[in-house]
C-alpha cells in the first residue's frame, strides 16, 4: 500500500503547485489591470481635464473626453493583447513540445 501512498502524495503535491501557481497567475492580473488603470487615468486627465478647476464636477465636454479617452485606451489596449497572443502563440507551443520530452 505504500505505492498507493506516494502517488497520493506526488497528486497531492502537484495539485498544490497548480493552486500556487494559479495564486501567482492572479496575482500577477491583479497587478497589471491597476497599472493599466493608473496609466490610462493619468493619460486622459491629462489630455481632457485642465489642471485649475473652476467647478468641482466635470463639463460636459470634459466627460465626453474622458469617455471617449477611455475607450479608445481599452480598444488600444485589447487589439495590442489580441496581436502579442498572437505573436507568442508558436513560441508557446514550441515551449510545450519541449516540457513534454
Amino acid at each position: 500500500m505504500q505505492i498507493g501512498n506516494t502517488v497520493l502524495y506526488f497528486a497531492t503535491m502537484s495539485s498544490s503547485a497548480d493552486a500556487v501557481n494559479m495564486q501567482i497567475v492572479a496575482d500577477l492580473e491583479i497587478e497589471m489591470m491597476a497599472d493599466l488603470y493608473r496609466r490610462m487615468s493619468s493619460a486622459c486627465q491629462k489630455k481632457c481635464i485642465p489642471t485649475t478647476y473652476r467647478d468641482p464636477d466635470l463639463s460636459k465636454g470634459e466627460a465626453i473626453c474622458v469617455d471617449r479617452c477611455v475607450a479608445k485606451y481599452l480598444e488600444v489596449h485589447d487589439k495590442l493583447g489580441k496581436k502579442l497572443t498572437q505573436l507568442t502563440a508558436p513560441d508557446e507551443k514550441v515551449l510545450q513540445k519541449l516540457q513534454q520530452h
